[in-house]
């Protein structure tokens, strides 16, 4: 039988470099959508390296301990989350990766659909989360260059580790010292999840850089009363919690934008 004739160095490299673009063009295997949600739940719960429990996961899902559970035991069974016989429930290393992997992703898309496209925080979100397992490596590394690198999502969550090693800790708004000047950080991880309170805050103006005075906190009446760029609003004590502030006007480095593009071929406006 007569064998083939062996492929020429340059029909090697082009063979390589065909599998190469294959491989970034292609949407990588992740996690099922419901699954991802799961990590980034749980990635945001033990952000700061404690565990939480499975009624806790359940509640903040909206869905039954049951439900949850299952999850979970799927999740186990991939090596992606621990449940320890205490029923302390951490991700794993590689659950963290995953997790860490999926907010990145979901980070770059939120904005690109609100910066670029023009959607709003809310929308921008949901829409988002749909995408966030379609992106190829390829699109993930060009979106990261045409928004400029951000080491936050719009909201100012860390996107990723490294990131959150760097930035501040920031205080809650409900600890802020009435009558003080403070600086939005960040709108934590948990109340992105709430679209009322996401739809507010955008309404007001109240983006991560966003310098504001706080007139009042009260514990009487369960709320903080700031002045923003927009007007005077009343904010709840539970919804001021999930905003970390710090105080006075910090470098505005801190602070991302998208660079103004006239197209996506990265020329400058």
């Amino acid at each position: 039988m007569t064998r083939p004739a062996p492929a020429s160095p340059s029909a090697r490299r082009q063979d390589g470099r065909a599998g190469v673009r294959r491989r970034e063009s292609a949407p990588r295997a992740t996690p099922s959508e419901a699954a991802q949600e799961y990590l980034l739940a749980l990635r945001a719960m033990t952000a700061d390296g404690s565990s939480t429990m499975i009624s806790a996961l359940a509640r903040r899902m909206g869905v039954s301990v049951q439900a949850a559970s299952e999850m979970i035991g799927r999740l186990g069974h991939d090596g992606l989350a621990h449940l320890s016989e205490e029923r302390e429930l951490t991700l794993t290393l590689k659950g963290r990766a995953a997790a860490d992997a999926i907010f990145r992703r979901h980070a770059l898309l939120e904005w690109l659909l609100n910066s670029v496209v023009g959607l709003s925080w809310a929308d921008s979100d949901e829409e988002a989360a749909r995408l966030q397992g379609h992106l190829s490596e390829r699109v993930e590394k060009r979106l990261e260059e045409l928004l400029g690198h951000p080491p936050t999502c719009p909201h100012g969550n860390p996107i990723d580790a490294e990131a959150a090693r760097r930035r501040p800790r920031g205080i809650p708004l409900s600890e802020a010292t009435p009558g003080s000047d403070v600086t939005i950080l960040r709108i934590t991880e948990e109340a992105e999840e709430d679209r009322d309170l996401l739809v507010h805050l955008e309404s007001q103006a109240f983006f991560p850089g966003t310098l504001v005075h706080v007139e009042d906190v009260s514990p009487a009446l369960e709320s903080v009363t700031v002045a923003g760029p927009r007007g005077r609003t009343t904010i709840g004590l539970r919804p001021a919690r999930l905003i970390r502030v710090l105080p006075g006007q910090p470098d505005a480095n801190l602070f991302h934008t998208v660079p103004e593009r006239s197209s996506a071929t990265g020329k400058r406006a």
